[in-house]
């Protein structure tokens, strides 16, 4: 699909946009994830709550002052009302607090995902860890970008040098845990390590500059985990598919990431564990 000029000036006019609402909701993080170490353990909840509510709040509010025709889904009202259905409407897709457990514990790998979708395909994404002052994006060709400047994909070769990461989801029961753990323990063999972060947009991001070589997730939130993450590999040279191989689909709660050398490879040995 060719984008014409007047196109490309309102993506970025949409980035910025994202990128403003993005920092704005990482001060009110950034306030809490220090705040956090000083309070009861039955008060830890409701600060997690109320601060993935205010920085929702405070993005829909910027994103929709702006572009008042947009729809909007968000993992905080959706959790409200139920699954918003994505249209072809432009479409902000939001996660405002990616990696609740880790805020909670005062564990850096915190952010906000903010992505666009327009026809149901994500053309502009933010990923922003205010702690850490990280701030990934991307606008649909024209690249990815890690503090303003270009990133690649790595160019690892083989499973046996890659660094992989996944994440246990939020079930415990023990056939769930008992299928991720037995997953876990047959990659081990094949790869050079494993990491789990904690959150799903942070380990998108992560492959996208090159720190991580490979990534799958099955049963996380929902679409505003992966949004803005999976356009901004694909913007970085990075593949994006199902585990099992088929396309990527955005409300399907499953993704795999990886750089094009290493995909046969990896669903090879995802197939072998699905």
């Amino acid at each position: 699909m060719a984008i014409n000029m007047s196109e490309t000036d309102s993506l970025s006019e949409f980035l910025q946009t994202a990128v403003d609402a993005a920092k704005r909701a990482g001060q009110i993080i950034s306030k809490g994830f220090y705040l956090t170490k000083h309070v009861e353990h039955k008060g830890q909840v409701d600060l997690v709550t109320e601060t993935d509510k205010s920085c929702e709040d405070l993005i829909f509010n910027h994103l929709k002052q702006h572009f008042p025709t947009h729809k909007f889904i968000g993992e905080e009202t959706t959790a409200a009302c139920g699954i918003t259905e994505l249209t072809d409407e432009p479409t902000w897709i939001v996660d405002p607090l990616d990696g609740t457990t880790n805020f909670v514990h005062g564990f850096p790998f915190v952010c906000v995902s903010i992505g666009l979708t327009i026809g149901k395909v994500p053309t502009v994404g933010v990923v922003y860890n205010p702690i850490m002052d990280e701030l990934f994006t991307g606008i649909q060709g024209k690249g990815a970008f890690f503090n303003g400047k270009p990133i690649k994909v790595s160019s690892k070769s083989e499973l046996v040098s890659a660094l992989l990461a996944t994440e246990v989801g939020t079930k415990r029961d023990k056939a769930t845990v008992d299928a991720t753990t037995n997953r876990i323990n047959s990659m081990l063999f094949k790869v050079r390590s494993l990491r789990m972060s904690g959150s799903c947009a942070l380990n998108l991001c992560g492959v996208a500059c090159g720190r991580l070589d490979l990534f799958y997730e099955t049963g996380f939130g929902g679409p505003w985990d992966v949004a803005a993450g999976v356009l901004i590999v694909k913007e970085a040279g990075g593949l994006v598919f199902d585990p099992s191989g088929k396309d990527f689909d955005i409300t399907s709660q499953r993704v795999a990431v990886s750089n094009p050398l290493l995909k046969d490879a990896f669903v090879e040995i995802l197939q072998q564990i699905e």
